[in-house]
């Protein structure tokens, strides 16, 4: 329970130990009774100036997202071959100017829905675009459909979760997925998201065979050097423990790379005959174009325009079934993560109650799964909350009032949202292959000595890579997990929800040879 913080007038009797921190800040009239009161600053033994660092350092722990999150949703093609913006991929300047868009909305709706965090959850963990629903969204989901059909499933997943989190049967879906399976779903999400780093850099190319390094195995041109440099310079930092390091590699990687193109003139990765280019910048030529527009381009925003709500649900069952399930693989990898992130910060901040939950999880929830239904209709992806607010937390960071500063501090970037064509992919690869790393150190959380749930998380995690899919990676790891089940003779261990997943899944693999079947 929040608890009030002491008035000014003197007491007729001492309050009792119990009813008052033993080291709780004195909170004087001018330094903000309101605020403290609204979100509970020193009955959380904080400071309102603790606060606004612990929300300056949550802001530049996940800032990068402001330059990541364009180069994953806006440079794929969908599959008429457009780009997020409606714009063809295949025009003069389309991809810098769709990336622009993405920033500024990627940094509005984070700065927004923080907010509201703050004002409704009252606890310390910012939102933003997520880091593996993006890639999804983008590398599996795109090539089926098109961009404004992959926005109008992630808003349907962002209302299916909060009917979930209002009815309270979110808790009973993630009950009937083994934890091991709910590790194994953010082990092979990080496996996937450095094997993109590796691939957006060039560091790692279709070879001869399957793959190889760089350029014929070796390390050649610019390019490849800057993705070398900043991902050896990330290391050092994340090693060091230094703060908003990801942040500094971006910044720090741009501004290497725009000298180098100013002084060598790189180039892009297709010449002005429209031959292939090896050594060339895979995505932006780090420097200003001509006309550059120096206003955050909110045109996103306009999500009437750009979201088609209905347009992925026809009438055949091959398209029903692609649906179907990929709402289900954008709801479960969007599901475990948020509830692991918030205890896991709340355990930073020393925030949990006796039930191991943070206080007013249910509002933290609802909040979280509204922001999944504002990325979808923003055209940045599903946002979410993010295991960065933990800095923010180890630097002070107890209430929601935190938040107030991060999300500020995210709508002012929309202001400088136009730099994002600066950023070539070489200098942001190495931050996805970081938080790869980041997602895979769970992986000791899952009990490899127990065959009946290592081997399906095997499975779950390998081909969610092998197969660039995600969803691909899930279906797999639950059908082998049930096959297990059944052979051992326990299959009624196993929750009805999840043989529902799982049939459904089977169906998905099968789509091909049943259309067969129904001519």
């Amino acid at each position: 329970m929040v608890q009030k913080s002491p008035r000014a007038a003197t007491p007729v009797r001492p309050p009792s130990p119990v009813n008052r921190p033993a080291s709780s800040p004195a909170s004087s009239p001018s330094s903000g009774q309101g605020l403290d009161r609204f979100f509970g600053i020193s009955a959380r033994r904080s400071t309102i100036t603790r606060e606004v660092r612990g929300g300056f350092v949550t802001f530049f722990s996940m800032a990068y997202i402001i330059a990541l999150n364009p180069i994953i949703v806006g440079t794929t093609p969908d599959v008429n071959g457009n780009l997020i913006s409606g714009l063809p991929i295949s025009g003069d300047g389309n991809v810098p100017l769709t990336m622009a868009m993405v920033a500024a909305a990627t940094a509005v709706v984070a700065g927004v829905m923080t907010l509201i965090m703050g004002l409704v959850g009252k606890f310390p963990v910012a939102l933003a675009a997520g880091l593996g629903i993006n890639a999804l969204a983008a590398y599996t989901i795109a090539p089926t459909m098109t961009w404004g059909q992959v926005m109008g499933l992630i808003v349907w997943e962002g209302i299916i979760i909060t009917i979930l989190v209002l009815t309270k049967f979110r808790k009973a879906v993630m009950d009937a997925v083994p934890k091991s399976l709910r590790t194994g779903i953010s082990v092979g999400i990080g496996l996937f998201i450095a094997l993109i780093g590796l691939v957006d850099s060039g560091f790692v190319r279709k070879g001869s065979q399957m793959g190889e390094l760089g350029i014929g195995g070796s390390i050649i041109g610019w390019p490849l050097l800057v993705f070398v440099v900043v991902l050896v310079a990330l290391i050092i930092m994340h090693v060091k423990k230094v703060k908003g390091a990801m942040l500094i590699a971006i910044i720090g990687g741009t501004v290497f790379a725009v000298i180098l193109e100013a002084i060598v003139k790189v180039g892009g990765s297709v010449d002005a005959d429209g031959n292939a280019v090896a050594t060339g910048w895979r995505l932006n030529v780090p420097q200003l174009a001509a006309g550059q527009s120096w206003l955050p381009n909110l045109e996103l925003l306009k999500f009437w325009q750009h979201v088609d709500l209905l347009g992925a649900f026809h009438a055949d069952f091959k398209a029903w079934a692609v649906v179907i399930m990929t709402i289900l693989a954008l709801m479960l990898a969007d599901f475990f993560d948020t509830m692991g992130t918030i205890v896991a910060i709340g355990k930073t901040g020393n925030l949990l109650q006796p039930d191991g939950n943070p206080p007013r999880t249910q509002q933290i929830l609802l909040v979280d799964s509204i922001a999944a239904m504002a990325g979808g209709l923003c055209s940045t992806s599903s946002n979410t909350s993010y295991i960065e607010s933990a800095s923010g937390v180890s630097d002070g960071a107890r209430t929601g009032f935190a938040n107030i500063i991060t999300g500020a501090a995210f709508l002012v970037a929309t202001f400088i949202t136009p730099l994002v064509n600066l950023v070539p992919s070489e200098a942001v690869a190495p931050v996805l292959v970081l938080v790869g790393f980041l997602m895979m150190q769970q992986i000791t959380d899952i009990e490899w000595s127990n065959l009946e749930v290592a081997l399906p998380a095997f499975f779950l995690v390998t081909m969610m890579a092998f197969t660039y899919s995600i969803t691909v990676g899930m279906g797999l790891g639950f059908i082998v997990y049930l096959v297990i089940k059944l052979v051992k003779g326990r299959s009624r261990d196993v929750s009805p929800l999840l043989w529902v997943i799982a049939v459904l899944f089977l169906v998905y693999f099968m789509q091909g040879l049943i259309m067969g079947w129904l001519g």
